[in-house]
């Protein structure tokens, strides 16, 4: 139960975050593109592998950290079920280059920002 607890309250605040970033990009970039969802994806992405690799296993005695910030945290602030929408969203407005700059940037980039993450992660933890 600790953990449900745990991730509830970092989902709740990584859907904030998620909500916040989402302002913040439709001010800055407008919205005929879906760039909030974008930003969290990619950062989320690359926070997921760093996180991965600095955060102590449960096995370590520090068990808590990685249900609030990994699953919940994250799990809150990364939108892959938005991504989807968006993707189709922009397809059915008859856009498909637009559609498919998204995805390929969304996972082109996300992907990069995990083995960046990993790589740091692994450089901090040497």
């Amino acid at each position: 139960m600790r953990d449900a607890i745990l991730v509830f309250i970092g989902g709740g605040v990584g859907s904030v975050l998620r909500w916040y970033t989402g302002i913040f990009c439709m001010r800055l970039f407008g919205t005929a593109f879906p760039a909030g969802t974008l930003a969290v994806n990619i950062i989320g992405c690359f926070v997921m592998g760093l996180l991965f690799r600095v955060l102590p296993f449960p096995e370590a005695g520090t068990g808590d950290v990685r249900p609030l910030l990994m699953t919940g945290l994250l799990g809150g602030f990364t939108t892959f079920s938005a991504f989807a929408l968006d993707s189709a969203a922009l397809w059915m407005r008859n856009e498909p280059g637009l559609a498919l700059l998204y995805v390929a940037l969304s996972l082109g980039v996300s992907l990069l920002g995990v083995a960046l993450g990993l790589f740091l992660g692994k450089l901090v933890m040497a």
